[in-house]
């Protein structure tokens, strides 16, 4: 596929520098693989300097770049260079075409309703009273339950399960060998023995959701567990029953959230960090790799660091950490008031 440069700085409302707009532009790759007849993307500061050192053609680059009169190559200039060649690379990736219909190998309840151009695979298995939305696609061996709810242009990978009566907005993607609606871990302690509590609840999945592989996102006790509008999960992330997670947050690969925590919008959660239950957790959070949140947080806050000791003497060091900065002080001053007395 090929398509004219300045076609392409016009659906990235970008301004073109240096190019001629009738360029035909064939491919895009990273700084040091594009080609000729290609274009690039420009934003780490190493690759700046040697901006004229690509064979492509064009570079998306950001606008603080209008100034540099160095710079041989043509520049669409734009706010975000990296979200612009996501962009754009859709340009020359369009999505792989699935073949419609039912496959003859896949199986299906009673009472299913089925929109327009959907695909399902070998070995799907759809369940009683499901409702899947138009372009939809459902690829081989994965299951549906019963009264599930699934809506339009939505792509679950191959052996997914989503059990009962889970709801899937639109344009939601689900990566292989995630588990949507599993039992929540409820358990009452009753003697020497567990009592297990009923997972009545479901997992609602907003529009523009994108599920990494092998996730689990656990079914409530009573109402919803609920991944809100444009949420991005890495792979292996775990969240418990009744969790929230805001609108436009990030979870990293293998993350955990216990039952009952409520994430804020356009909240980052780095790898491998954990977060307690029954916790509120403010917007515009960042908790970097391997944090354990243990407490609510406020918005706007970056968090960091976990270090494992007997709980009591946790507890004290939490309570002294804080003090940190005053004690150095007043250690520095200490020291001043020694050294003159010992002159």
């Amino acid at each position: 596929m090929t398509i004219r440069l300045g076609e392409i700085v016009e659906r990235l409302n970008g301004q073109l520098k240096n190019g001629d707009p009738e360029m035909i532009i064939q491919g895009i790759a990273p700084f040091d693989h594009a080609g000729s007849g290609w274009i690039t993307f420009a934003i780490d500061k190493k690759i700046l300097q040697r901006i004229n050192d690509t064979h492509a053609d064009a570079i998306i680059c950001g606008k603080h770049l209008d100034n540099r009169s160095d710079i041989q190559k043509a520049l669409i200039l734009v706010d975000n260079p990296y979200a612009a060649f996501a962009k754009a690379a859709k340009f020359f990736l369009p999505p792989p075409a699935y073949p419609l219909g039912v496959h003859k190998n896949a199986v299906l309840g009673e009472s299913v309703s089925m929109g327009k151009n959907i695909s399902l695979a070998p070995g799907v298995i759809i369940g009683n009273n499901v409702t899947i939305g138009d372009t939809s696609v459902i690829r081989a061996n994965s299951v549906i339950g019963d009264g599930v709810h699934i809506g339009d242009d939505v792509l679950i990978y191959p052996n997914v399960t989503i059990l009962d009566h889970c709801r899937i907005g639109n344009r939601v993607i689900i990566h292989s060998g995630s588990v949507i609606g599993s039992d929540g871990f409820g358990f009452a302690p009753d003697g020497e023995r567990y009592e297990k509590v009923p997972q009545t609840g479901i997992v609602q999945i907003d529009d523009d959701v994108e599920i990494g592989a092998n996730n689990t996102i656990d079914r409530a006790t009573f109402g919803k567990t609920w991944i809100q509008q444009g949420v991005k999960t890495d792979n292996q992330v775990h969240l418990a029953h009744n969790v929230i997670v805001g609108e436009n947050s990030v979870l990293v690969a293998q993350v955990g959230i216990a039952g009952s925590t409520k994430l804020g919008q356009h909240c980052v959660v780095a790898g491998q960090a954990g977060l307690g239950g029954h916790l509120n957790i403010g917007n515009y959070v960042t908790i970097g790799p391997k944090a354990g949140v243990a407490q609510s947080v406020e918005d706007h806050q970056i968090l960091s660091g976990n270090v494992a000791m007997p709980h009591k003497r946790w507890l004290k060091v939490q309570t002294i950490i804080p003090k940190l900065p005053d004690l150095k002080k007043q250690i520095a001053r200490l020291e001043k008031l020694m050294s003159k007395q010992s002159e």
